[in-house]
């Protein structure tokens, strides 16, 4: 994968595992933007996850982290943009099938449901798989609604 800068966003559960992140993420020498929260104090995942996804779209960020507890909620907010293909891994196999098979370009982490050694396994794994392409290019093509 081709690592641009990568956007980072979680709420306030997902804010311990997020500073671990961004721990990892400064020791692999990646660069990266941070779009809040900013602290554990109790807030709304849409307002991060949607300018995370507004960052992916927009091509000022690419690849993408986002977490909160369970990792669904803002996967959800996530991939109500057209844009943005983003997977919840919560072992390694996944990160590597969605990144393989559907081309995420946001990894989504359950923040209360792993520890910093399992997020570490993620990420080496979402950074380091490319996408297959072939008969799974069309089916990501078909992701985006027609219009």
């Amino acid at each position: 994968m081709e690592i641009k800068t990568v956007g980072i966003a979680s709420d306030h559960a997902g804010y311990p595992l997020k500073k671990f992140v961004i721990q990892y993420l400064e020791e692999h020498g990646y660069p990266y933007k941070d779009y809040g929260t900013y602290s554990d104090i109790s807030c709304d995942y849409t307002d991060f996850g949607h300018e995370l996804a507004n960052g992916i779209e927009s091509g000022e960020v690419y690849p993408g982290i986002g977490i909160c507890g369970s990792g669904e909620g803002i996967s959800m907010t996530l991939n109500k943009h057209q844009g943005v293909r983003a997977g919840l891994a919560w072992i390694p196999e996944i990160a590597h099938l969605i990144r393989q098979h559907n081309d995420a370009n946001v990894l989504v982490m359950p923040g209360r449901f792993i520890d910093n050694n399992m997020a570490t396994k993620i990420m080496d794994e979402f950074f380091r798989v490319p996408f297959e392409g072939g008969r799974h290019q069309r089916r990501v093509e078909k992701i985006a609604l027609q219009k």
